[in-house]
């Protein structure tokens, strides 16, 4: 039994993660840094993103994972002035004009020798017609001119469990909203793009309120020879800094 659980295990590391579209969010503010909170209300996030490549379950050592969310309120930085409770129809990069240049819950971290990149940040809120969701991608870097390095592997999203989400939607700094949020079976792209397979694993940080925070953990199987479609590398010179 034991053998048949490791081989199990095994075996679900090799699968490879499931792609989803980048949306019209994306920008690349080379911010190499752990804390991209920047003193962003909501309620505390630790995320740790575990890279492996799915060929041969080894960690991916020196990937770069960028992750940007919207905050609490459902707004992105760099787009803070469009209104979260109106449903934007568009979803490719840089089709929608940016209105700031601000860097909330944004930034950049490499993977350490276990493949492990760590963030803090907050627990995103929602915005009109999407699921609570983190956008990642992970590019595979040499050199030295990383944070110029456009060669963007995998692109995804992470989802939470619902009971999760239900619990931290009911903290003030998420409530008040004109719009209700979807939870993720309604979400088109959580169906259609295997969202399942993308919902991060999170506990409660403290033990006295959920307002404490979390901690979420996914293990991300990446192709290292692969060039993702979702983000090209003409798409960073679309409304970036």
């Amino acid at each position: 039994m034991e053998r048949d659980l490791a081989s199990t295990a095994q075996q679900s590391l090799y699968q490879l993660a499931p792609e989803q579209i980048a949306g019209p969010f994306f920008r690349n503010p080379k911010l190499l840094r752990r804390n991209i909170s920047e003193g962003a209300e909501g309620v505390p996030l630790i995320l740790r993103l575990t890279i492996v490549d799915a060929m041969t379950g080894e960690p991916v050592n020196g990937a770069l994972v960028d992750i940007w969310h919207c905050n609490a309120r459902g707004a992105y930085s760099g787009w803070s002035r469009l209104n979260p409770d109106a449903e934007v129809d568009v979803a490719a990069i840089g089709s929608i004009p940016r209105t700031d240049d601000d860097t909330y819950l944004r930034g950049s971290q490499f993977c350490d020798h276990m493949g492990r990149a760590r963030f803090t940040t907050v627990y995103p809120g929602f915005y009109a017609g999407r699921a609570l969701h983190i956008h990642v991608a992970v590019r595979i870097v040499a050199g030295n001119e990383y944070l110029e390095e456009r060669n963007v592997a995998w692109v995804g999203q992470l989802y939470f469990p619902e009971v999760v989400s239900r619990s931290v939607l009911n903290v003030q700094a998420y409530r008040g909203r004109a719009s209700l949020p979807l939870n993720n079976a309604e979400d088109v792209l959580y169906a259609s793009q295997n969202g399942e397979a993308s919902t991060l694993a999170v506990w409660p940080i403290g033990r006295e309120s959920h307002e404490d925070g979390f901690f979420g953990h996914l293990t991300i199987g990446i192709d290292t020879f692969s060039v993702s479609s979702q983000i090209k590398p003409e798409d960073f010179d679309k409304y970036t800094v």
